[in-house]
Formats: C-alpha cells, structure tokens, sequence
C-alpha cells in the first residue's frame, strides 16, 4: 500500500491526529481543488470539483489537527458523490 492510499485509509477510518495537510491532498485525490480566500477569508475553507459539488468546513488553528466531526462530514459528503474509500 503506498502513500496516498495509507493517508485515505487513515481518513475513513477517522483517525487521530489527522493534519489539514493530509485532508488537503486527499480532497485533491478525489478531484476537489480548495478554492482561494480573500486577505480575510477567515478559516471558513471551500472545496470544489469539476461538477461544482462543494465540501465547505473550518480549517483547523492553531494547530492543524482536523476535529473529527469534520472529517466525518467529508467523507458523508464525498460517499454521497459516489466516491469509493
């Protein structure tokens, strides 16, 4: 198992200890780019894909340890789009 499918396998499995980081490039993996905020966009972040499906949550600070609800939240969210973890 390589990289990318240990940091999904740690996201379905809602893990502790999960960073922003890790959400950024699993989001990536399933075709959501995070969209740019303003000077003060606040830590409200946005997610986007190519059929215009958004996953909206709150970056972490100042750590960047994802609570967990959030995770939970993508991952109902990407499910719901079809997508197989």
């Amino acid at each position: 198992m390589g990289r990318p499918e240990k940091v999904i396998k740690r996201f379905a499995e809602i893990s502790k200890g999960f960073t922003w980081d890790e959400f950024v490039k699993v989001m990536a993996h399933f075709g959501f780019n995070e969209l740019q905020t303003g000077k003060t966009g606040g830590s409200r972040r946005k997610f986007v894909d190519e059929h215009k499906n958004v996953i909206s949550l709150h970056k972490p600070h100042p750590q960047h340890i994802m609570k967990r609800y959030a995770i939970k939240e993508a991952l109902t969210t990407l499910k719901r789009l079809g997508h197989k973890l």
